[in-house]
Parts: structure tokens; C-alpha cells; sequence
């Protein structure tokens, strides 16, 4: 079992050993989950909000998701063009 520290804001790093056990590449969005005193991480599967939105074309739906990414790293890094 690994022990990470909680930073300011909430930050934490996961160990290395964790992210190629899960999968996790930098870049990749995760969804977080609270669940009976748990925190859960998965992968966002972009894919498949963007065919199983049923909104407009897929191209409408990925273009969304894309302004919405650029909007995420706008926030986390305002300092970057």
C-alpha cells in the first residue's frame, strides 16, 4: 500500500507504481467518486460520452468536449497560452 500527502488545495501526486497499475498517462482526464469513506479515480472515457451522448453529430459532441478541455487547462494553467 502507498502513502500520499494531501497539499494545499486538495493536491495530491500519485506514486508512479499506481499510475501504470491504473492505466493513468499524463494529460488523461479522470472522474472522482466519494464513496462509503473512499475516493475513487477512473479514467474519463471520452469516447464514449462522445457516442453515447446522442446530441448532435459526433463532430459537434468531440468539438464540445474539446472547448471544454481547453477551458480545464485554461484554469489549472493561466499563465499558458
Amino acid at each position: 500500500m502507498d502513502v500520499v500527502r494531501v497539499y494545499r488545495r486538495g493536491v495530491i501526486v500519485l506514486p508512479k507504481s499506481v499510475l501504470e497499475r491504473a492505466g493513468i498517462r499524463e494529460g488523461m482526464l479522470l472522474t472522482v467518486e466519494a464513496r462509503d469513506g473512499e475516493v475513487v479515480l477512473r479514467p474519463l472515457d471520452l469516447w464514449e460520452r462522445v457516442w453515447g451522448s446522442g446530441k448532435g453529430s459526433a463532430e459537434e459532441v468531440e468539438s464540445e468536449l474539446d472547448e471544454e478541455e481547453e477551458a480545464r487547462e485554461k484554469r489549472l494553467n493561466p499563465w499558458r497560452r
